[in-house]
C-alpha cells in the first residue's frame, strides 16, 4: 500500500483487496495462493514512466524486496510498458506495470499486482475408502444390494471424492460419476428395489430366479 500511495498519490486504497485463495497446484494436498490482480492507479502528470519505474525499484529494494527485473514490453497494437518485478525472501512477488507513453495524452495508468507463495492448507492425508452404506445383513426387505457399488452408495471408482489422482495434473474429474460423488446406478441408496429391476439388471442377481 505504501508503494501504491507513493507512486500514484490519491489512489483509492479501499479498492485494493485479495481474492479468495485459488488452487494453483492440484497434486495432493492441493496448494493455494492469494493474489491481488492489477490494482490501477494514475501516473502523476509531472512524472515520466521511466521515473515511476525507477522509483518503484528503489522502494522495493529499500523495503527488503529483491528487484529481479525491470523490463520493457512491446506488443503490436499495444502501448509499450515498463514492468518492475520484485521478489521477497518469503516467496511473495510484486509486479508494477507502467504504460510508457509520454506524449500529450492524459497521464497513463500504473498497474499493481501481487501474489503470495503457493502453500498447502493441510498435511498430506492417505485416502480412506468409505464404509458401505448397506450390507447383505442391512439391506431393506424387497431390495438387493446395488450391483454397481455393492452397497457402497458412493461412486465405486473414486470412493466419493468426485475426482481421481492424475500424475500430470494432480487430479482429474471422475469419469464414472462425473463429480456427483455417488453411484450412478443406485443414486447413493446403495440398494435397488427388486420390483423395479430391468431384465438386464436381474442378470446380476442369479438368486432371484431360483
Amino acid at each position: 500500500m505504501v508503494v501504491i500511495d507513493d507512486l500514484t498519490p490519491g489512489s483509492d486504497l479501499s479498492l485494493l483487496f485479495l481474492n479468495e485463495p485459488r488452487v494453483v497446484e492440484r497434486h495432493e494436498p492441493p496448494r493455494y495462493q492469494y493474489a491481488a490482480e492489477f490494482f490501477t492507479g494514475k501516473r502523476p502528470t509531472h512524472v515520466s514512466a521511466a521515473d515511476i519505474a525507477s522509483r518503484a525499484a528503489a522502494l522495493l529494494t529499500s523495503a527488503g524486496w529483491r528487484q529481479s527485473a525491470t523490463t520493457s514490453q512491446e506488443s503490436p497494437g499495444r502501448t509499450p510498458r515498463i514492468v518492475v518485478t520484485g521478489r521477497h525472501d518469503n516467496g511473495c512477488t510484486i509486479e508494477i506495470h507502467v504504460t510508457n507513453d509520454n506524449g500529450p495524452a492524459p497521464p497513463s495508468k500504473v498497474w499493481f499486482s501481487g501474489r503470495t507463495p503457493t502453500m498447502a492448507l493441510r498435511e498430506p492425508e492417505e485416502f480412506r475408502w468409505p464404509e458401505p452404506i448397506r450390507t447383505a445383513e442391512t439391506v431393506t426387505s424387497g431390495h438387493v444390494l446395488c450391483y454397481e457399488c455393492d452397497g457402497l452408495g458412493q461412486c465405486p471408482e473414486c470412493g466419493g471424492r468426485g475426482w481421481a489422482p492424475d500424475e500430470t495434473r494432480g487430479r482429474e474429474n471422475c469419469r464414472a460419476c462425473r463429480r456427483t460423488r455417488v453411484c450412478l446406478i443406485c443414486r447413493g441408496a446403495a440398494q435397488l428395489p427388486i420390483s423395479q429391476l430391468s431384465s438386464y439388471q436381474r442378470g446380476y442377481y442369479a438368486e432371484l430366479d431360483r
